[in-house]
């Protein structure tokens, strides 16, 4: 026998019904708060725009880079699944160091960049640049990074990562440091981050 309570509308309007699972081996606990009033959520399928599910990499060590070809930052990497094909992913990264010249910045998804401008002749399409402070080897620049909000359209796995590329010339670029890197109060160190957001469709 099914274990079954009914709540008729005192107006005799409709009503409400809680039924146990078919099985014993089902058992479910609802727990109702005890200092304030709630609606249930009635539905699994979450509003467009809804975040589903948000996961960050959090950088506190450095990184460098004397090449001019992309290649990604360490620690900076997500690696996430779409609960639903119809989702879409949002990325938000923010970069700290310094750099003699131009480092150029993208998100990437699996390997390919995502957050960059169109390449035009002999100009190179980025997501940001970090570059030496004020001309002072113990300055820092921060810079966001950001991805437009699109669909993958499968439920696979996906890695997300923050890719670096000094600009052709001399001198090597850093992420967390700056250029002098003093082991005194003049050697800062930074953090970086990078969140990506799973985003009902």
């Amino acid at each position: 026998m099914t274990a079954k309570i009914k709540l008729n509308a005192a107006s005799g309007g409709g009503s409400f019904s809680l039924q146990a699972p078919s099985s014993s081996a089902n058992n479910r606990v609802m727990t109702l708060p005890d200092s304030a009033d709630g609606t249930i959520l009635t539905t699994t399928n979450p509003k467009a725009g809804n975040i589903i599910q948000i996961i960050q990499a959090y950088k506190t060590d450095t990184s460098s880079t004397n090449s001019s070809t992309f290649a990604d930052i360490g620690s900076l990497s997500v690696t996430i699944t779409a609960s639903s094909a119809s989702n879409k992913f949002l990325c938000i990264a923010t970069l700290t160091g310094a750099s003699p010249n131009q480092l150029r910045l993208r998100l990437a998804r699996d390997g390919s960049g995502i957050s960059q401008g169109v390449t035009d002749g002999n100009r190179v399409g980025i997501g940001g640049i970090l570059q030496r402070s004020n001309q002072s080897d113990y300055g820092f620049q921060a810079t966001t990074l950001q991805s437009g909000l699109g669909a993958i359209g499968d439920t696979n796995a996906h890695t997300f990562t923050v890719q670096f590329a000094k600009e052709v010339g001399g001198g090597t670029s850093y992420i967390g440091r700056n250029i002098n890197d003093l082991n005194n109060d003049s050697g800062f160190r930074c953090s970086s981050f990078l969140t990506v957001m799973e985003v009902a469709g």
